[in-house]
């Protein structure tokens, strides 16, 4: 009888195929940019209902109306069926108009915003992108920042790392004398209010660089990773109200780093039981390096942190069981308002856009307005918690 022996499968020049489909899906990206956003590739950002800019400035349509019709404060554009659209510059103009800027006052701290998770898929990358667009939207200064090397956060605000050679958080945290001041790494996005820090693949550097910076003996640099990225916000301390800080999905030093600087945590979590697990070994393995990081004598101060339920679907028993499971352990500790999971969130992503950015028309209404309430509802929470930690009133 005749045995065929079999043989492994040989991939050739496996270094050289990967390089080469790399290259061809960014160039296949950088093509589809430049179709959505022409004619030089740059984002836009549309205009914003009367309803919408209601909210968002904090008064009454009938009101803004009013306003329109006195002809005070800004003028919209009309339709031919009377509705009213503002631009994102115009709410802006109107809070200055009627005194409802909330940027912060003397005596409130900037708050840094660390966006967690040990895993990815959790909606990590989403909760920063779209927490940061909504603050933006009600006025407040941001600065949203990507530690992520693989540069999610970054590609939705229109940046392609590889090809548009932005700089990234690793030149405000660099060890050598090359490093540079983070307002030279800033990049202004189609958001007014919203500035970002874009990553790349360069920001993994700092994993390797700082181990080996720790073992010098005349390194102090090194010893006092932690303190890097605080030290480079303090240089902007003036300019923003609020950071947010999408971290990468691992506990590294870029997210040690981090979680010194934050005065606030938000950990996002997908309620299925793996995921559960995961983040159950994410807290025990943080709270033991934190331990060992205030045992050198840094106090990792919040004014909050919480757990944000992300991909959640209302009808999914399974999931239901697993909220369940952690508000019955940290209530205190939970947000009330979960995260849904919506075709309109992903179906917004795939042209590199969020929900404050499309169309309502270009979905069914029920989905957007669904996906919209769930995500407005979780960004207002945030609002009280920052409120809470300044010590307004309005909180």
């Amino acid at each position: 009888m005749n045995v065929k022996m079999a043989t492994s499968e040989k991939v050739p020049g496996f270094a050289d195929t990967i390089l080469e489909q790399g290259g061809d899906i960014s160039s296949k990206l950088d093509m589809l940019r430049q179709e959505k956003f022409p004619p030089n590739a740059q984002k836009s950002l549309r205009q914003f209902s009367l309803a919408e800019v209601a909210d968002f400035v904090g008064v009454s349509q009938s009101y803004l109306k009013k306003l329109h019709l006195q002809g005070k404060g800004v003028e919209p554009t009309t339709t031919s069926t009377g509705r009213r659209y503002y631009t994102a510059d115009q709410m802006n103009d109107l809070r200055t108009l009627l005194d409802r800027v909330p940027h912060r006052r003397e005596n409130e701290r900037l708050q840094v915003i660390a966006v967690v998770n040990f895993k990815g898929g959790s909606g990590k990358t989403t909760t920063a992108a779209h927490l940061s667009q909504y603050l933006a939207l009600r006025g407040y200064r941001v600065l949203a920042v990507d530690l992520d090397p693989q540069a999610s956060l970054t590609a939705l605000y229109g940046i392609q790392p590889e090809l548009d050679e932005k700089a990234s958080l690793y030149e405000a945290l660099r060890y050598d004398d090359e490093r540079r001041s983070i307002t030279e790494v800033i990049q202004p996005t189609n958001f007014p209010n919203l500035d970002v820090v874009p990553a790349n693949l360069e920001l993994q550097e700092y994993e390797y660089e700082t181990p080996i910076a720790m073992q010098r003996k005349d390194s102090t640099a090194g010893k006092l990773f932690y303190t890097r990225i605080g030290d480079s916000l303090a240089e902007v301390d003036d300019r923003y109200d609020v950071v947010v800080v999408d971290c990468p999905p691992q506990l590294g030093y870029l997210t040690l780093t981090a979680l010194t600087a934050a005065t606030s945590v938000l950990i996002t979590v997908h309620p299925q039981m793996l995921d559960i697990m995961s983040m159950s070994q994410f807290l025990l393995m943080l709270g033991n390096i934190l331990k060992s990081v205030e045992a050198v004598g840094v106090n990792v101060s919040l004014d909050w942190f919480r757990y944000l339920v992300t991909r959640y679907e209302p009808t999914d028993i399974p999931q239901q069981q697993m909220v369940g499971f952690m508000q019955s352990m940290f209530a205190q500790q939970m947000m009330r308002n979960h995260m849904v999971k919506s075709t309109a969130i992903s179906d917004a992503g795939l042209t590199k856009q969020s929900l404050y950015e499309v169309e309502r028309s270009q979905f069914t209404p029920s989905t957007y307005d669904r996906a919209r309430e769930s995500m407005d509802a979780v960004n207002a929470e945030v609002i009280e918690l920052l409120h809470k930690a300044w010590g307004r009133r309005n909180a």
